[in-house]
């Protein structure tokens, strides 16, 4: 009984190692490991290093082939992670590969590691322009190839492909709601601001049938750094 116990442990652990994303790293230098409240920054892969960088090393994130939890969000924290292991404070985003409906549901992520000294990590004062609408950053990664209308409130603001990005002058003044809807609808509040720029991450969930739209309102510091980084196919 207890070799059959041990065997069915043995087959859970393999099991939910391979549903993890695969984790490679090639660290050249390590320091002390950053306390996990520390900020890990991200540079995406338009923004320039700062000329202080030490290069600690390189992380590959992928797939196994079964991997799950592997969205943007979720793979970039494991590379936080494995960088604050080795005292790293920021990465570089050397490569970013979307999901793609034949080769794989994850985003693959490749970055170097970074220490670099005296960095900061205040928010920039917000920019506010001198204009009569809002600029609305839309975006969305590869992945499952329905597409679904945007609306805010009672309007349709575009079609949200798979691997789409666009800008949009919004001028729609005060509080009302971003949605879509497939097999069910998804909601997320906004307070319009004219002058203000505002970053929506769309994505699709899995369903019964065709699945359900999810949108996320990021802050400005990553929306840009995501929004500026990403190449679609389809704007």
């Amino acid at each position: 009984m207890k070799y059959l116990q041990k065997i069915l442990i043995s087959i859970i652990i393999v099991f939910i190692s391979s549903c993890s994303p695969k984790i490679s790293t090639n660290i050249n230098n390590s320091y002390s490991p950053l306390d996990y409240k520390k900020e890990v920054i991200v540079l995406g892969t338009s923004q320039e290093v700062p000329k202080n960088a030490e290069v600690l090393g390189q992380i590959k994130i992928g797939d196994t082939g079964f991997s799950i939890n592997c969205d943007y969000d979720n793979v970039i924290n494991k590379a936080k992670i494995e960088a604050r292991k080795v005292g790293g404070n920021a990465i570089k985003i050397i490569r970013h590969k979307t999901p793609s409906p034949f080769v794989s549901t994850c985003h693959r992520i490749t970055v170097r590691i970074l220490k670099i000294d005296n960095i900061t990590f205040k928010e920039e004062n917000e920019i506010i322009l001198d204009v009569d609408y809002a600029i609305l950053n839309i975006y969305r990664y590869g992945g499952a190839i329905v597409g679904y209308d945007l609306h805010l409130g009672d309007s349709v603001l575009c079609r949200v492909r798979n691997n789409f990005k666009t800008t949009l002058h919004i001028k729609k003044e005060g509080l009302n709601t971003l949605w879509a809807k497939t097999e069910s609808k998804y909601e997320v509040p906004i307070n319009i601001e004219k002058g203000k720029t505002y970053y929506l991450r769309c994505s699709l969930k899995m369903g019964v049938f065709v699945g359900r739209p999810k949108l996320v309102l990021v802050d400005r510091k990553s929306g840009k750094v995501e929004f500026d980084s990403f190449k679609a196919k389809h704007q």
